[in-house]
């Protein structure tokens, strides 16, 4: 009797040590794949959802897409954010903050879209790159003019698109007067070139306080000057910090450019497949 009674001893102790050998095989396991996942993060690609309607008709609310941050080279702004812990690039990487400078720099170019660091509360945001530094930028009744010159816009139809609840946050889109109930949300449509070439749509749904901005505004150096495509519905270079706009953005701030959307959902979850817009899945950003 004691002799099996020992055999289940050791067959308890042995099972003992196979459980704690595997869990530490596992918490390893978990250990190197977010070690990869962050050093994958921090220096090629960065995931981005689009939260707001501040880019349509080029981004839409619901879309995801990764964010090459070897594009611009590396920053403070580079170092990637701890999920849920409240930790922030600027926690990790803030000591490099201030000096404007990046590892392996290069210019954007023009017409860019990109996400960058807001200047004072650190937020992601995602805009086009409409001003140099040393660019002369003016907006008159909603016409952009860079160094002097207008820029060309283009009639290019009405944007149309369901006047309902929109992501997460529920957000109804703003529209061209007062649809009645059931009705599309129509947007005017342009298509707007800038100086180099580019060309992008815009949206216009009328006049707002957005189409003419104070003066002139001159694009220090080592900044930059942001918009939204979305003309009425942005938050941006138009606008200092002080008005909750962006002002211009510091070099060392951009995180990376937005080249392709992944994967696209209007609903306020991506496991609601039936929401997804499998036309806009791998679609380029111009």
């Amino acid at each position: 009797m004691a002799f099996g009674r020992d055999r289940r001893e050791t067959a308890n102790e042995a099972e003992d040590v196979g459980f704690v050998a595997g869990l530490w095989e596992t918490v390893k396991t978990v250990f190197w794949a977010l070690l990869i996942a962050g050093v994958f993060r921090s220096l090629f690609f960065q995931p981005f959802w689009i939260p707001s309607g501040s880019m349509k008709d080029t981004l839409l609310i619901g879309d995801f897409l990764f964010v090459n941050k070897m594009a611009y080279g590396y920053s403070y702004a580079s170092c990637p954010s701890v999920p849920f812990t409240g930790i922030d690039a600027h926690d990790i990487c803030g000591f490099l903050d201030g000096d404007n400078t990046r590892i392996w720099g290069e210019m954007p170019e023009r017409g860019d879209v990109v996400v960058f660091r807001h200047p004072v509360t650190g937020e992601d945001y995602i805009k086009r790159l409409i001003g140099l530094p040393g660019d002369r930028v003016q907006i008159r009744d909603g016409q952009v003019i860079i160094n002097d010159e207008p820029l060309k816009v283009e009639v290019a139809g009405q944007f149309e698109e369901a006047n309902l609840p929109q992501g997460p946050k529920g957000s109804l889109p703003s529209c061209l007067g007062n649809p009645e109930p059931g009705a599309p949300c129509l947007s005017n449509r342009y298509i707007e070139t800038l100086p180099n070439g580019v060309s992008h749509n815009i949206l216009d749904i009328g006049p707002s306080v957005a189409d003419n901005p104070r003066g002139v505004f001159t694009v220090p150096e080592g900044h930059f000057f942001f918009m939204g495509d979305n003309r009425d519905n942005s938050l941006d270079s138009r606008f200092s910090q002080a008005e909750r706009g962006v002002g211009f953005v510091p070099f060392e701030n951009l995180v990376g450019r937005a080249d392709r959307v992944i994967f696209s959902s209007a609903g306020r979850s991506m496991l609601a497949f039936w929401t997804w817009r499998p036309d806009r899945f791998f679609l380029g950003i111009d």
